[in-house]
Protein backbone atom coordinates (compact mmCIF):
# COMPACT_ATOMS: atom_id res chain seq x y z
CA UNK A 1 0.00 0.00 0.00
CA UNK A 2 1.41 3.23 -0.51
CA UNK A 3 0.40 6.12 1.82
CA UNK A 4 0.09 9.80 0.83
CA UNK A 5 3.93 11.11 1.71
CA UNK A 6 5.05 8.37 -0.84
CA UNK A 7 3.12 9.67 -3.37
CA UNK A 8 4.97 13.22 -3.67
CA UNK A 9 8.14 12.90 -1.87
CA UNK A 10 10.78 12.49 -4.53
CA UNK A 11 13.97 9.83 -3.72
CA UNK A 12 17.18 11.56 -3.89
CA UNK A 13 20.29 9.87 -5.54
CA UNK A 14 23.54 9.67 -3.52
CA UNK A 15 26.05 12.06 -4.44
CA UNK A 16 29.23 11.08 -6.45
CA UNK A 17 31.98 11.02 -4.17
CA UNK A 18 33.51 14.79 -3.86
CA UNK A 19 36.93 14.84 -4.60
CA UNK A 20 38.86 16.45 -7.53
CA UNK A 21 36.85 15.14 -10.26
CA UNK A 22 33.64 16.34 -9.02
CA UNK A 23 35.65 19.86 -8.73
CA UNK A 24 37.02 20.02 -12.15
CA UNK A 25 33.53 19.24 -13.64
CA UNK A 26 32.04 21.96 -11.47
CA UNK A 27 34.64 24.56 -12.94
CA UNK A 28 34.61 23.02 -16.54
CA UNK A 29 30.86 24.37 -16.19
CA UNK A 30 31.55 27.89 -14.37
CA UNK A 31 33.94 28.28 -17.46
CA UNK A 32 31.45 27.66 -20.09
CA UNK A 33 28.73 29.64 -18.33
CA UNK A 34 31.32 32.55 -18.22
CA UNK A 35 31.88 32.34 -22.00
CA UNK A 36 28.25 31.97 -22.97
CA UNK A 37 27.49 34.76 -21.24
CA UNK A 38 30.01 36.82 -22.96
CA UNK A 39 29.03 35.56 -26.38
CA UNK A 40 26.06 36.30 -25.30
CA UNK A 41 26.73 39.64 -24.25
CA UNK A 42 28.38 40.44 -27.59
CA UNK A 43 25.63 39.95 -30.01
CA UNK A 44 23.79 43.06 -31.99
CA UNK A 45 20.42 43.93 -30.83
CA UNK A 46 19.20 42.10 -34.25
CA UNK A 47 20.69 38.94 -33.48
CA UNK A 48 18.94 39.01 -30.38
CA UNK A 49 15.77 39.41 -31.91
CA UNK A 50 16.33 36.65 -34.07
CA UNK A 51 16.84 34.51 -30.88
CA UNK A 52 13.63 35.58 -29.33
CA UNK A 53 15.49 37.81 -26.76
CA UNK A 54 15.28 41.33 -25.70
CA UNK A 55 18.59 43.38 -25.46
CA UNK A 56 17.99 43.85 -21.77
CA UNK A 57 17.50 40.29 -20.86
CA UNK A 58 20.62 39.34 -22.68
CA UNK A 59 22.11 41.90 -20.39
CA UNK A 60 20.98 41.00 -17.51
CA UNK A 61 22.05 37.56 -17.83
CA UNK A 62 25.18 38.17 -19.30
CA UNK A 63 25.75 40.36 -15.87
CA UNK A 64 25.06 36.86 -13.66
CA UNK A 65 28.39 35.91 -11.91
CA UNK A 66 29.73 32.70 -13.72
CA UNK A 67 28.80 30.66 -10.05
CA UNK A 68 25.18 31.63 -10.90
CA UNK A 69 22.96 29.62 -12.73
Amino acid sequence: MTTHSETWMTVRQPRARAGLPAFVALLARALERRAQRAALAALEPRLLRDIGVTPDDAAQEAGKPFWRH
